[in-house]
């Protein structure tokens, strides 16, 4: 079976530092599959050479079979590829109703004249309020979305890269800076998105990460380190050592 997103050998050199050293992955679709590694460990990079941010010194990047190194980060998306980010990329003065029309007009093909088709085309408005309901924000639509609780906003930002309708989603820290009682939304939502989106998941929570990844990848000084179960990840001595700490679920 052809996985879903695959990096062969894949390599990011900034002058004398190798940011990415050969890291080949196999991500398997419909898997929730977690990025974990200390600070500096290259997480950042690789996502931004997944999405098209940054391009390899040497390797090669598929989705869904296809070869996207060369191609850019627009196109990607439009290929399914799609992520959100640490600090929210939303339109802080715009409703979610509204965001969600601007962001499903654009995949239309309308997003030069998105508030028109947004405001107008009543299976745009029927889609954006299915998907904000389904994201825990049916009861916020017209609320300027600066004045939502951070979490919600969390979850506004993952609605938007929903509505790109991904084969991929890649989530960079979706609870950071979360309050605790929002983060269970977050879970909540994260563990309802449908089974066959392949979800990437980059996460310092580990809480999140062992509840709803099911295979985890470890990145250290560039490199994987090691690749497995949650379980395996959980009792692996070298990943207690280099970054969950040696009491981490004694």
């Amino acid at each position: 079976m052809t996985a879903a997103l695959t990096t062969h050998d894949l390599v990011k050199n900034f002058g004398g530092l190798v940011a990415t050293d050969h890291v080949s992955l196999s991500i398997a679709k419909g898997a929730r599959h977690a990025l974990i590694g200390p600070n500096g460990a290259g997480k950042t990079t690789l996502i931004n050479l997944l999405t098209g941010v940054l391009q390899p010194t040497s390797g090669r990047i598929q989705l869904m079979g296809e070869d996207v190194t060369a191609i850019s980060q627009h196109s990607r998306v439009k290929r399914g590829l799609v992520r959100t980010f640490q600090i929210n990329q939303i339109f802080a003065d715009l409703t979610p109703l509204q965001s969600l029309g601007l962001a499903i007009s654009e995949r239309h093909g309308h997003g030069s004249d998105w508030w028109r088709v947004a405001g107008t085309d009543q299976g745009v408005v029927a889609e954006a309020v299915e998907t904000l309901t389904q994201f825990g924000l049916g009861d916020v639509l017209h609320i300027p979305t600066h004045h939502l609780p951070y979490g919600k906003q969390r979850l506004l930002e993952i609605a938007l890269a929903f509505a790109c309708k991904p084969q991929v989603l890649l989530l960079d820290e979706p609870a950071a800076g979360v309050p605790e009682e929002e983060r269970h939304d977050i879970i909540r939502i994260l563990k309802s998105l449908p089974a066959d989106v392949t979800i990437v998941l980059i996460e310092h929570d580990m809480e999140l990460v062992f509840s709803y990844a099911d295979r985890i990848t470890v990145l250290v000084n560039g490199g994987i380190l090691t690749e497995g179960s949650v379980d395996e990840i959980a009792k692996d001595q070298r990943v207690r050592t280099v970054y969950l700490g040696e009491d981490a679920h004694d």
